[in-house]
């Protein structure tokens, strides 16, 4: 998708390709108010163009990444960043699916490995003698013999 850039302000100086790379990357990790769950660069809603000027504008200024996002984070909340931040709370939304898996294979795995149900407790029923078996049942193991 290189060259397919969101378009800048009306009568905004175009920025060098490397910085414009920058702006599509820290715009991808920046969600849209509006669309929820989109990125401002990949974004068609106009608050989310002007976002994304604010991204150029602050790069042209010479401001770190870090600096950017916690700009966005400041005026947004931590809502606004679509990769929630590894600390605190957050670490639930990061571990919570490899916990989830971690503990369905144990209970598959006890349940694979667990004993029949208590030898001993619950007898098998008796087989029946020959003689006292249903009339029709022994023509049908006859007839299978």
């Amino acid at each position: 998708m290189t060259g397919q850039y969101a378009p800048q302000q009306a009568g905004s100086d175009p920025l060098a390709p490397a910085l414009e790379a920058r702006v599509q990357k820290l715009g991808k990790e920046l969600r849209c108010a509006v669309c929820q769950g989109v990125s401002i660069a990949d974004s068609p809603a106009s608050m989310a163009r002007a976002q994304l000027d604010m991204v150029r504008e602050l790069v042209s200024q010479g401001k770190s990444d870090q600096e950017i996002i916690d700009y966005f984070v400041a005026r947004y909340g931590e809502w606004v960043l679509l990769e929630p931040t590894r600390e605190g709370f957050n670490w639930l939304v990061w571990l919570g699916p490899l916990l989830l898996v971690a503990g369905g294979a144990f209970v598959i795995l006890r349940q694979i490995k667990q004993p029949p149900a208590s030898a001993g407790a619950t007898p098998a029923p008796p087989t029946p003698a020959p003689e006292a078996e249903d009339p029709y049942l022994q023509a049908v193991r006859r007839e299978l013999e």
